[in-house]
């Protein structure tokens, strides 16, 4: 079946002109290394109206590349996921980097530290302010620093680039992502005002027609020299990594094309390099490489409501971004005895019928989609299946102790699997679960567990929960919301669990966004409430996301309380 959309660019930067970048770039990479963090604050503070004055042409173009409807509640996707969550990210490097002019640190507050039953020093990252506090009401991020550090030493590491001395710089490469708006230029203001390099962004052919919005948007920083955006396919790509200008990479995309950049094409050869521990590339290199991210149901009793806001709350995880996130809800692991499972099932399908099915824009969608369905029993479909979508589906009933193809290979397009476990008591399930997501599923991006408040309330249940989020592999650990949260937050760091490495890659190296700056980073934890109300307008069963989705952009761009209202209002039409 024919794939619906080009993995090839439509107009690759020349030779010549990628050399020429990449010299004033080098040029460029000491005195921005050596811009006082003032100086920097005011290069981000001036790129926030220039994104606002094409916010609106932004979301419509990613609206027509992805088939969405701009006057529906699906435009809110590309909002959230484009100028919103950019805006947001340069809000709060500005407040950041104004801190460090004042007080060498982003400020971290007595209340944002904590510690953990096993000793483990965490820092709140979010809410950020009181805004946050109150449009996200129940929602809280914290970071759980390695082992060793407290909280002096979570302060010593922090922002560790602006303790040093006459910086020299360097150029760093960002090989954009094709799914997410936002991805690129966030990754580049991560190199740039967290590692502070210059950047060159390769824009992925898949959504390089965002480039002019970008290079609008973030115009002080172009127009300086400081950062510069080209586009090609691999081709470009392979020249840039191995450019004797280029000092480090960053790469979200696969682990397969991480794999070919860093150990070479598949074969002998590379085999050879993975055991000896000689990458080919002898550059430092970050990445974000994706998983199969697992939604545990420990079983509990839940309430109607508490179920359909469940179902509601899985769906988006799966239906957000036409499936293609690398953090999409793919894996349900559920108790073979919990009494609930048929009916959550039941809701589940109910929402995924009422959802018209999307355009399967990312490369290879269809090819993906056959080889993991094609030939199984029990494969459900919702929605239309056309030259250019793919029904939203459902494979239930895995066995968890099975080798499943499903366990290791990340769809990237609209499966949502089920593995069951066979305990049913929740402290042993959580237990099972755990070591299932850690032993059977690829990645270590992002997990997610819901946990029923009765579970937490006992003490068993309470101390299973906190082990759990202790010993799963994640650099996101979402309890009762989506990992997806993380990343939009932008305050906590984003990233991969610390136990990849460059010869097991899995979900990557690294982290970005982290806006506090820290330092010594084992995984970020993200919690809410079972049910919200008003529902999240992210929910893809929102229906008046469209509403509400300007107008957390434009109080992003200039917070006020006087907007608050205006939004809580739109967000009570959900």
């Amino acid at each position: 079946m024919e794939m619906s959309a080009s993995a090839k660019s439509a107009s690759s930067t020349a030779t010549a002109k990628l050399d020429e970048l990449l010299g004033r770039l080098k040029e460029k990479a000491r005195p921005f290394a050596r811009l006082s963090a003032a100086e920097r604050a005011a290069l981000v503070e001036a790129c926030i109206p220039r994104l606002m004055a094409c916010a609106e042409a932004w979301v419509e173009a990613a609206c027509r590349a992805k088939g969405l409807r701009s006057d529906h509640p699906e435009v809110s996707e590309e909002v959230f996921g484009g100028p919103m969550t950019t805006v947001r990210n340069l809000r709060w490097l500005a407040w950041s980097l104004r801190e460090i002019a004042k007080t060498g640190k982003p400020t971290l507050g007595d209340k944002r530290f904590g510690t953990m039953r096993d000793g483990v020093t965490t820092v709140e990252v979010f809410p950020g302010d009181g805004l946050d506090g109150a449009l996200f009401a129940g929602f809280s991020a914290r970071v759980r620093m390695e082992k060793g550090i407290d909280r002096a030493g979570v302060i010593a590491k922090q922002a560790s680039f602006y303790g040093k001395k006459d910086p020299e710089g360097a150029v760093s490469l960002v090989l954009g992502a094709g799914n997410v708006a936002s991805i690129p230029p966030m990754d580049a203001l991560y190199k740039m005002f967290v590692d502070g390099n210059v950047c060159i962004v390769k824009l992925n052919p898949v959504n390089e027609y965002l480039g002019p919005f970008y290079e609008q948007a973030l115009a002080p920083l172009v127009d300086a020299g400081y950062l510069a955006f080209v586009k090609g396919g691999g081709d470009v790509g392979a020249y840039l990594v191995n450019h004797a200008l280029v000092d480090d990479v960053h790469i979200t995309g696969s682990d397969r094309t991480h794999d070919v950049i860093v150990w070479g094409p598949a074969g002998a050869e590379r085999d050879k390099r993975i055991a000896a521990k000689d990458p080919l590339l002898k550059k430092s290199i970050t990445s974000e490489l994706g998983c199969v991210t697992p939604v545990v149901i420990a079983p509990a009793k839940f309430s109607e409501n508490e179920l359909d806001f469940l179902s509601q709350n899985i769906a988006t995880m799966m239906i957000n971004n036409a499936s293609c996130n690398c953090n999409a809800g793919k894996m349900l692991v559920t108790s073979k005895g919990w009494a609930q499972r048929d009916a959550l099932m039941s809701k589940l399908r109910a929402v995924l019928k009422e959802v018209p099915s999307r355009k399967a824009y990312y490369p290879g969608a269809f090819d993906r989609y056959e080889h993991l369905v094609g030939g199984r029993s029990g494969v459900e479909a919702f929605g239309e299946k056309s030259a250019d979508k793919l029904p939203w589906t459902v494979i239930a009933g895995l066995d968890a102790k099975s080798d499943d193809t499903l366990f290791v290979t990340e769809p990237f397009c609209p499966i949502l699997s089920e593995a069951i476990i066979d305990e049913s008591d929740p402290v042993k399930f959580i237990e099972a679960a755990t070591a299932f997501c850690n032993d059977k599923l690829w990645g270590t991006l992002s997990g997610i567990m819901v946990i029923h408040p009765s579970i937490e309330k006992d003490t068993a249940g309470s101390a299973a929960v906190d082990k759990a989020v202790a010993e799963l592999r994640y650099g996101a650990v979402g309890i009762n919301c989506w990992t997806g949260v993380v990343y939009g937050m932008v305050t906590p760091p984003w990233g991969a669990h610390p136990s990849s490495t460059l010869e097991n890659i899995q979900g990557g190296l690294g982290w970005v966004h982290n806006t506090f700056m820290l330092e010594g980073i084992e995984k970020v934890v993200v919690r809410a409430p079972v049910t919200v109300n008003p529902k999240p307008p992210f929910f893809a069963t929102h229906k008046n996301a469209h509403v509400v989705a300007p107008k957390v952009l434009a109080l992003e761009a200039n917070p006020s309380w006087f907007k608050v209202p205006g939004i809580a209002l739109s967000a009570l039409f959900g």
